[in-house]
């Protein structure tokens, strides 16, 4: 069985551009700002379709339920990990996601997510976290004065960086950056400052300010950046998922991934792969479920680097 590739659904943001165009060879809906690409994604809103064929990832779980996500897996059980590419042409509002333990008192879900930068403009970064001693009095205060910036951590990061961004974080993604976002399938977001700036229909977006402050965790401060190893790295391992980092080449032996261990998710984020079983070839930008029951060997063609997200079937 070959990897399960999907049709992107495009989001039109205030934030986004037309990036994923020739960063990722993609063709855009014409005329849109597209800052969001959704890439896996099983919710009622919104569901991934099979790249060949009109079948869901829902409609494709429950066919096999066990041997795409393993043993005792229920049919009808969502798939617990949503797959973005963001193009983040202007800066993101300030916001924050819900952590579990008070996520069902808001009426949301819990978001704990991974961003990998693919690109970064020269000077581009991420908000994440307090500045060291911040108090939640000092951030009520600036939230008033619109002087919030201030009071969150800030970093420059370049490509190959990462970050585990955990709900109840606050943050926001600088302008420039082209991010691979790994989360939790959620869609709770918490805004508590958007910068002045409106909507897409001219007016200004809502903020959710009870629900951030009630969300954000005032002991976060100054989180590190996973910088950039120039290898093999685990990127992210929580509660929710683990990420893992391989840069292949065509003299190294190939990347096996057997089967009966876990479901996992391949994303290529530089160059190119083919698996040695099938021949399939994976390139630059896709994001490909590889289901439990079926051993995969990933072989580079020239160089590639490519992410596996695996241990998501054990908190859904």
């Amino acid at each position: 069985m070959n990897w399960i590739r999907f049709q992107p659904l495009y989001m039109e943001r205030v934030w986004g551009g037309r990036n994923l165009e020739h960063f990722l060879g993609r063709d855009l809906p014409a005329n849109r700002v597209i800052g969001e690409s959704w890439e896996i994604v099983d919710r009622e809103q919104a569901q991934s379709r099979v790249e060949s064929g009109t079948m869901t990832l829902r409609e494709l779980i429950a066919s096999d339920p066990e041997g795409i996500m393993g043993p005792g897996w229920p049919a009808d059980r969502a798939f617990p990990i949503l797959v973005k590419w963001l193009d983040c042409q202007e800066r993101l509002s300030l916001q924050v996601h819900p952590p579990a333990s008070i996520a069902p008192s808001l009426g949301g879900e819990p978001k704990t997510e991974n961003w990998y930068i693919a690109h970064s403009d020269p000077g581009a970064g991420l908000l994440v976290g307090l500045k060291a001693g911040v108090t939640r009095e000092q951030f009520e205060n600036a939230l008033q004065n619109q002087t919030l910036e201030n009071c969150v951590h800030r970093c420059d990061v370049k490509a190959g960086d990462s970050i585990l961004v955990e709900s109840g974080r606050i943050h926001a993604i600088d302008a420039g950056n082209v991010i691979l976002e790994i989360q939790q399938n959620s869609d709770t977001t918490y805004r508590v400052y958007d910068w002045g700036r409106l909507g897409l229909d001219g007016k200004p977006r809502e903020m959710h300010i009870e629900a951030s402050l009630k969300s954000i965790d005032f002991e976060d401060f100054e989180p590190e950046v996973l910088r950039n190893s120039h290898g093999n790295a685990e990127l992210a391992a929580c509660a929710e998922f683990r990420i893992r980092k391989w840069v292949l080449t065509s003299e190294h032996d190939a990347l096996e991934l057997p089967a009966g261990q876990d479901v996992k998710l391949l994303h290529v984020v530089e160059g190119a792969v083919r698996d040695h079983e099938t021949g399939a070839v994976a390139r630059k930008g896709d994001n490909l479920l590889l289901p439990y029951s079926f051993a995969f060997a990933l072989e580079a063609l020239g160089s590639a680097t490519v992410l596996v997200t695996d241990r998501f079937t054990r908190q859904a």
